[in-house]
């Protein structure tokens, strides 16, 4: 029975987990914090429980295939409940919610962008075609580059938009600015701009409205919870509080684990689910891999970061939706801002997340627990969040009292924490506070981006948003995916 030891409890790494542990494989996961999912956890203040990254489960197919791969259905481990409308968005006032339903969708633009109807339909069924030819690519390993000479790169190729943006890809289809950014921001998903996001990626708005929005009941970390629930229903061991300080190597296998405890852990695969440029800065010892040294980690390209309040308050706003979008008046100078220029805006564009419209166990009866989240600069920037912070904090604040209906929210809070970029370094050790990696150039996509199979060290497999297919839930499931099926790949030719 092989053993895998698994560095890092995020999503990425627990679906390895789980489904390698239902195949048989000696399975140990070790996790630097005292709780699983990593981005994708949870914490508490009193009585308020809140998501600390993701807050909505998009492809929830992907999930049900990654637990039936694993001998268990998804819907025994969580309650998914799908949101209608998937968010709301407010541009100067105007509230336009967005909806998976197709003619509610089409009433949606014929009330607030005439004329637009017939490029919705043209977006959805031809984006479709897109999708079908571009799933084969991303749910495969791209590990030598005459996979783009293969017959699904080459059926693919024509579908990628290649040469374009997200936001020209979207211009093809809608006239009304603020529609394309509707069809748009999902860039941000991927801490990118829409004009510089490669056009493929105008699947994302795709995936919500062709597959819908879910919350899983108890917030999206009941799907980290869940996979190492089933981890260890096979056997599988989570070892909490166990942070890794390095490879151990011989030459250029690797042969196992040190943890920060100085305990040795012999494994015969390793698999990284930790943020990948985090890892390699201090993984590996001496100039072993100087491809990843810190002067060249700098020179790739990373996403933004994300400024989080969260906030528990004895009011429950429910005239407000679940999920809320305040665009900036001009959002283009706000992207750019935070992507080119590396400074704070003067009119961030914010996302609210109200989950306890949907689920009453996230706060106590009447209260809520309620999640804002701004993106800016990554800490490339030099941004000094000791000193910004407060006044970034109720600028946020500002926007929201003045723009939405959260009017008076200062006046219903009853315990508040501040996440900022330096804290995503420090306290959750993600490279400069990059929440979302790797950025998703096309000179960091598929066989550009480190492979699944990391290739200057045996024996050594990468997960999550760092590697192929990139960040996001359902690509960093597919990677998980992709690795357990090379690995047992790798284990029945051996």
């Amino acid at each position: 029975m092989k053993k895998v030891a698994v560095i890092g409890a995020g999503p990425g790494g627990l679906a390895s987990a789980m489904i390698l542990a239902s195949k048989g494989y000696d399975v140990h996961v070790f996790e630097k914090q005292p709780f699983v999912g990593g981005r994708n956890g949870h914490f508490s203040l009193g009585d308020y429980t809140f998501d600390i990254g993701p807050t909505f489960l998009s492809m929830p197919h992907i999930v049900e295939e990654l637990f039936e791969m694993s001998g268990r259905n998804a819907h025994d481990y969580m309650d998914l409940i799908e949101l209608a409308p998937m968010y709301e968005l407010q541009f100067d006032g105007k509230r336009v919610p967005m909806y998976r339903d197709r003619m509610k969708m089409l009433n949606v633009i014929s009330k607030h962008f005439p004329g637009n109807e017939k490029g919705y339909v043209r977006f959805m069924n031809d984006t479709r075609k897109k999708m079908d030819a571009l799933l084969p690519l991303l749910q495969t390993r791209h590990n030598k580059l005459t996979d783009y000479v293969s017959l699904r790169a080459l059926k693919a190729l024509p579908k990628l938009s290649l040469g374009k943006s997200v936001y020209q890809v979207l211009s093809e289809y809608f006239t009304d600015e603020k529609l394309k950014i509707a069809f748009t921001f999902q860039a941000k998903y991927l801490g990118m701009s829409p004009w510089e996001c490669p056009g493929a990626f105008s699947i994302l708005s795709y995936m919500e409205h062709e597959y819908g929005v879910f919350h899983p009941k108890g917030g999206v970390n009941q799907l980290s919870k869940s996979m190492a629930k089933v981890t260890e229903e096979h056997g599988g061991q989570i070892h909490l509080g166990n942070g890794v300080r390095k490879f151990k190597t011989e030459g250029k296998k690797v042969v196992g684990i040190e943890l920060e405890s100085g305990e040795e852990f012999e494994a015969d695969e390793v698999i990284v689910n930790a943020d990948f440029a985090n890892a390699m800065s201090h993984m590996v010892e001496g100039n072993e891999l100087k491809k990843y040294s810190e002067k060249n980690l700098a020179k790739k390209k990373y996403s933004c970061s994300t400024f989080m309040i969260y906030v528990g308050l004895d009011k429950l706003y429910e005239q407000m939706p679940h999920h809320t979008i305040l665009f900036a008046e001009d959002y283009k100078k706000n992207v750019d801002e935070m992507t080119k220029d590396l400074v704070l805006s003067d009119e961030p564009s914010i996302y609210i997340h109200n989950a306890s419209v949907t689920d009453d166990t996230l706060a106590p009866e009447g209260h809520s627990a309620v999640y804002i989240l701004a993106p800016v600069p990554n800490n490339y920037s030099e941004i000094d969040w000791d000193e910004k912070q407060e006044t970034f904090k109720n600028l946020i604040l500002d926007e929201l009292e003045s723009k939405t209906g959260f009017h008076d929210i200062r006046d219903h809070i009853v315990t508040e924490k501040v996440l900022t970029p330096k804290q995503w370094q420090t306290d959750h050790f993600v490279h400069k506070g990059a929440t979302f990696s790797l950025g998703h150039q096309l000179s960091q996509m598929m066989y550009f981006r480190p492979h699944n199979r990391f290739q200057e060290l045996d024996h050594c497999w990468l997960v999550g948003g760092g590697t192929h297919p990139g960040s996001g839930l359902p690509t960093i499931l597919e990677s998980a995916r992709i690795t357990t099926g090379w690995i047992r790949e790798e284990a029945e030719t051996s």
